[in-house]
């Protein structure tokens, strides 16, 4: 092999000076979990893969970077070309310490000393089971799945490897809880990492540069997020972010755990083969308000996987159920195996209550923004949940700069469709629960459904 020497003509600029150097403290001090905060064009996904080269001649094993989705990851890093009009991949990982030709359809370099370079989405991280990373870069981590990190946390909690968030804010999700947890560790304990870097700090951009994305028609909220870094300012092309906002301005989200002389509905968003949701609530007789206590998100899994979830939480939380809601599609289609889903469903154990089409998905969401502000969540057993409603966006064109009349179809999406569900038949459910006399609650092991 020729000698090169790594980082590869390439040096971490001032402002990425303090994140490398706690990268490569060495002993106890040695990074472990970092949140990198930066503003937009700050050089993050160069930092990261220069980083990831540098350890991976240190400890030689898998190193993962993860963008929202793989096709992102494809055109953000792997296809993309730096400002010299080289190939980024080529500048962090030069032919010289490859051990053979990259696999373009995988977005995988193998390195001499056998370490493995990959670029990947959290999209569909469960197909990624098996795997055994060293080091994961989550890069827009807040655009991001975050149940890819509840996969991948263990292995690397396993094997003593490292995870980097690197990312601008996108509302008040999981970003910056990740950020304001890393923040509190990072306190007491050096092996933790939190920086947040805007324009004022890093000193690459100008006023006048900031005026001209204003001239050129970027919005106030949209410059104080990805320039200055607020998980605060008004998230553009957010759905329910107005109504989010309000609902934690007056406790919305806090402690509202299961009433056992209530019945718990559910209402889900299916997704045959892949991603289905769940949210769990409640209502009562007489207040107006609507009780979010519960959310589950799994991925991959067939219905009898979340059969066996809504009957362990019958069992261990003592749930007893009202109605199961499913949208229409729920009604049509067939499971693989010439059996209804609803008569699949039913086989389960969960007979569902099978919502009318609505014409339009913006007449759902106006029906959500209508239903968020008479909800509370259960904030410990719901916060994936409310990830999803945080996040859920309308599809944005960079070429264009303007945002879509359709939602991105995302991870956010699911849940957020799941609870528009429940948006639809809670007025119906109340009506019947006031016209009905007060009766005493099953047995909490009667899981099934009425």
């Amino acid at each position: 092999m020729d000698s090169v020497e790594i980082p590869n003509d390439w040096n971490p600029r001032r402002h990425q000076q303090r994140l490398w150097l706690w990268m490569k403290a060495g002993g106890s001090a040695k990074g472990k979990r970092g949140a990198a905060v930066w503003h937009r064009r700050a050089g993050k996904d160069d930092t990261a893969m220069n980083l990831i080269a540098d350890e991976s001649f240190e400890r030689t094993g898998t190193y993962w970077h993860m963008l929202p989705a793989a096709t992102q990851a494809r055109k953000v890093v792997w296809d993309s070309i730096n400002i010299r009009g080289q190939r980024r991949i080529d500048q962090a990982f030069p032919h010289a310490i490859r051990s053979g030709q990259a696999n373009k359809t995988e977005m995988k370099i193998e390195l001499v000393n056998g370490s493995v370079y990959q670029c990947v989405g959290s999209d569909h991280f469960e197909s990624l089971l098996g795997a055994n990373p060293v080091g994961v870069v989550f890069s827009e981590w807040q655009r991001a799945n975050p149940a890819a990190w509840d996969y991948i946390r263990p292995i690397l909690r396993e094997n003593g490897g490292w995870a980097l968030f690197i990312y601008t804010p996108f509302g008040r999700n999981h970003g910056k809880t990740t950020f304001d947890t890393f923040t509190e560790l990072a306190k007491t304990n050096p092996r933790y990492f939190a920086e947040k870097l805007d324009i004022r700090d890093t000193k690459l951009l100008t006023l006048a540069d900031i005026e001209e994305e204003r001239l050129e028609g970027m919005s106030e909220g949209m410059i104080q997020q990805e320039y200055y870094c607020s998980f605060t300012a008004p998230t553009e092309g957010a759905y329910y972010a107005k109504e989010m906002a309000h609902l934690e301005s007056i406790g919305g989200f806090g402690d509202f755990p299961h009433d056992p002389a209530l019945p718990v509905h559910t209402c889900w968003d299916i997704g045959f083969g892949h991603t289905t949701a769940v949210w769990f609530f409640q209502l009562h007789p007489v207040s107006p308000i609507v009780h979010f206590i519960d959310f589950y998100q799994g991925a991959g899994e067939g219905l009898s996987h979340y059969a066996r979830v809504i009957q362990a939480r019958a069992q261990e939380k003592g749930y007893i159920y009202g109605e199961h809601i499913a949208p229409h599609d729920m009604g049509a289609g067939e499971w693989g195996t010439g059996e209804s889903r609803v008569a699949r469903a039913k086989g389960y154990g969960i007979k569902f209550k099978i919502n009318p089409r609505i014409k339009s998905k913006a007449e759902t969401r106006d029906l959500v923004k209508v239903t968020l502000p008479l909800c509370r969540f259960n904030k410990a057993t719901c916060e994936r949940g409310l990830d999803c409603l945080w996040t859920f966006h309308a599809k944005y064109y960079e070429k264009l700069k303007a945002w879509s009349d359709e939602p991105e179809d995302d991870w956010a999406s699911d849940g957020s469709d799941a609870f528009g569900e429940g948006a639809k038949r809670i007025k119906r459910l109340r009506r019947r629960l006031q016209a009905e006399p007060r009766t005493a609650p099953r047995a909490a092991g009667d899981w099934m459904a009425s």
